[in-house]
């Protein structure tokens, strides 16, 4: 497996940055101040924050989206609006209401005003369908449902199987309701109609928001298979939002982040908008990320500050060259999983002077961030970590002959774990008992806890950190963690297919990891149609997840406990001299079926003729 450079930060490195250092440290303070909010009286949270916005920015932009500008003031109006409609409706303080609208607007907007009545937001994944929107709906027992118009019919499908009240089904249309409510078809209630005559002053109940009170539910996946529901409470929006807004990348009203993540993720939703809010800056989306169109909505916005994941960067670079590519305002940008390949040449092309890379992870109580903005490093933390030696086959921790763990060297990579205190809390999920799971005791003392991140870092030097793997049975590929366990599940579901065995391999030239499966036919290889199996996994599972390489057995190795040896399949991967009489396939882009991989197609894989 590959890694990056070490990048070792020095003292000559570090006595360069020291005016950047000196500039920082103001900011630095007064956003610890913020983000550390401890007295368990004091208001605080998303819709506090955004009224504190209003206040300081009542008529800059607030969000930006196709031809619709609006600001703060017009924002927080509409929001008090549904707010206050949705109290008279019963929803009060610690209702969970699931939230199913793709990005735009209305989306913001909702979760806004569900914040204000101190309810909880279930951001369901909008690539979802069947059993695991399902799952994700009955797993938080929501009370209501708001249904943006565009995923009408993925809803429709599973609403026999989830107990929601047709009177607490809430419709939003697909266009600017801003303008105009449009109408809600038959078994549901339009929203923005219903709530247009409400009272547009902040309602009271935003004040009696508290840290210690969740304001969403992040659904990740995680090693059981189906997603988990992380509670990300109104505390840590206050740190996130103020780590990123203020410390990081020090928004001003002028600012204006373009993004263009999915909305239901804690990057685009808390490091992203949270940032925003944080300076009173705008806030411009797009519905689904574009490459062509990428830089001229960043001019029409006159945005400064872009929010990304490695893969979006890559998609910029293959963009053909362009003298239009430094035209533009941006000189800062927050996001993830930049590789060290990439990093200099977007800067330079593109002419950003600062890449925040971060850290973060929506069900963790850590964050890192590039503040010093050097080159390939997700920067420092404020929080107290530690890198500690683990096995490579199980991703466990190992213990030493003292009970306790042993830290790794600078230079060398360990499993991350982060402290869990008054200053780091652990939200963790829904479930207690999967809370548990990522919680350590006694590591380095006995009484400590530390929360177990399953993510391999490398320290180097000063506080400074680069990512460097993700561990358990998950990958990440096209900014989304898959779980190997769903990918096995949905696929065992094909009668011609008696086992399966997924995992992330490399691709050239890509982020992330692609899926890969190994899979033994029920009954023989002449059995398998390709095109129909490919066309029955797209048709469960979202895109992302659908495995773009096959290997075919005869019968799967497994351990001395019955575990498959995912590490021998991974280090294989997809190359036929490394899988012996095993034949591979592949789903090139464009087709419709998996194709054997020879060593023609391997080596144009290899040389990026088929992009992924």
């Amino acid at each position: 497996m590959r890694h990056a450079p070490s990048d070792t930060i020095t003292w000559g490195m570090m006595l360069r940055k020291l005016p950047t250092i000196a500039r920082a440290i103001p900011r630095v303070v007064k956003g610890m101040k913020v983000a550390n909010v401890t007295d368990p009286t004091q208001t605080c949270g998303l819709g506090w924050t955004f009224e504190q916005a209003t206040l300081r920015n009542p008529h800059g932009p607030a969000l930006l989206y196709g031809d619709v500008v609006l600001s703060y003031t017009q924002v927080n109006q509409w929001a008090n609006r549904i707010a206050h409609y949705l109290l008279g409706q019963g929803v009060g303080k610690g209702d969970v209401v699931a939230v199913f609208i793709e990005n735009r607007p209305e989306l913001l907007v909702t979760i806004l005003a569900l914040a204000k009545v101190g309810a909880v937001s279930a951001l369901l994944n909008t690539s979802q369908t069947r059993d695991t929107l399902i799952h994700s709906i009955n797993l938080v027992a929501p009370v209501a449902i708001v249904v943006g118009e565009e995923l009408l019919p993925a809803f429709a499908g599973v609403r026999e199987q989830v107990s929601i009240d047709a009177a607490r089904s809430w419709f939003v249309a697909d266009q600017d309701t801003f303008s105009d409510p449009g109408i809600a078809p038959e078994g549901y209630v339009n929203l923005i109609s219903a709530s247009a005559d409400a009272a547009a002053d902040n309602p009271a109940s935003s004040r009696q928001v508290f840290f210690d009170d969740p304001c969403f539910y992040i659904y990740t996946s995680g090693t059981t298979g189906l997603p988990k529901a992380g509670v990300f409470k109104h505390g840590r929006w206050m740190r996130s939002s103020a780590s990123f807004g203020m410390i990081a990348l020090d928004m001003r009203p002028d600012d204006v982040v373009y993004c263009t993540l999915p909305l239901y993720h804690a990057t685009g939703l808390c490091v992203c908008w949270g940032s925003a809010i944080n300076g009173a800056s705008g806030f411009a989306i797009r519905r689904k990320f574009s490459a062509s169109q990428f830089w001229s909505d960043v001019r029409r916005y006159r945005a400064t500050t872009l929010g990304y994941v490695g893969e979006l960067c890559r998609y910029l670079v293959d963009q053909p060259a362009s003298a239009e590519d430094s035209r533009h305002d941006v000189r800062k940008m927050i996001g993830n999983g930049l590789r060290p390949g990439a990093w200099a040449e977007f800067k330079t092309r593109f002419g950003v002077e600062h890449i925040c890379e971060l850290y973060a992870a929506s069900d963790g109580n850590i964050g890192f961030t590039n503040i010093l903005n050097f080159d390939n490093t997700i920067g420092f933390s404020l929080m107290a970590w530690e890198l500690v030696a683990y096995d490579h086959d199980s991703g466990e921790p190992l213990r030493g002959a003292d009970g306790f763990m042993r830290k790794v060297g600078k230079g060398e990579q360990g499993l991350l774990l982060a402290r869990i205190d008054d200053k780091a809390p652990l939200d963790g999920y829904t479930d207690p008992q999967k809370t548990a799971k990522v919680v350590l005791q006694d590591v380095f003392a006995s009484g400590d806890r530390y929360f177990n991140t399953g993510d391999l870092l490398r320290n180097i030097g000063f506080g400074h950190a680069q990512f460097v793997d993700r561990l358990g049975d998950t990958y990440r590929w096209k900014g989304e963690n898959v779980s190997t366990t769903e990918v096995e599940n949905l696929l065992l579901q094909h009668p011609q297919i008696c086992e399966a065995v997924a995992y992330g391999v490399e691709v050239p030239n890509t982020n992330g990891r692609a899926g890969m499966a190994a899979i033994t036919p029920a009954e023989s290889l002449a059995t398998l149609d390709f095109a129909e199996l490919l066309a029955f996994a797209r048709q469960r599972m979202p895109a992302y997840a659908v495995p773009l390489f096959l290997r075919v057995k005869v019968k799967m190795e497994t351990t001395g406990t019955f575990k498959y040896q995912k590490t021998r399949l991974k280090n294989q991967g997809f190359d036929p001299a490394q899988t012996g009489a095993d034949p591979i396939y592949a789903w090139l882009p464009g087709s419709q079926t998996y194709v054997q991989v020879s060593a023609e197609i391997l080596a144009e894989i290899h040389q990026g003729k088929h992009r992924y």
